[in-house]
């Protein structure tokens, strides 16, 4: 074989990215307990299988931004949307920010505490009047590609 071929062929193995089992994800980060508590009821939601506790989360005319599907929109598509939930979740945060009326929550997810994070997510937010955040969308994919 030809030298240059097999230099090529190496330099394009060390350049792929790392495999996702291989990379570290972002640490965890402590949201305000105003934000903190929407991670916390969108988790016992979606354990409970309750999808109009999920569609509660969001604001009227939020989106859910599934993976592979086209988007959802407003609380009662939402509701049925969710209405398959029903498993173990573990969200976490790994940044944050707001500013005014708007705001985000970038994070990890897993089955289990403790456990590597099997996706992640991203939750832009909107603040209400009374002072509640509400979800405006909801976007979410597994660490690995499917096969």
């Amino acid at each position: 074989m030809d030298a240059r071929f097999l230099f090529s062929c190496a330099l394009a193995i060390m350049t792929l990215p790392a495999a996702a089992e291989d990379r570290v994800s972002p640490p965890a980060v402590r949201l305000p307990p105003e934000l903190a508590r929407v991670l916390a009821d969108y988790e016992a939601g979606w354990r409970a299988g309750d999808g109009a506790a999920l569609a509660r989360l969001f604001d009227e005319d939020g989106f859910v931004l599934p993976n592979g599907d086209p988007p959802i929109q407003g609380r009662a598509a939402i509701q049925r949307y969710y209405q398959s939930a029903g498993s173990p979740l573990v969200l976490r945060a790994f940044s944050f920010a707001t500013d005014g009326s708007v705001g985000y929550i970038l994070g990890g997810f897993s089955k289990q505490e403790g456990q590597p994070d099997t996706g992640k997510f991203t939750l832009t937010l909107r603040k209400t009047n009374d002072g509640r955040w509400l979800i405006m969308s909801d976007m979410d994919n597994p660490n690995r590609r499917p096969q």
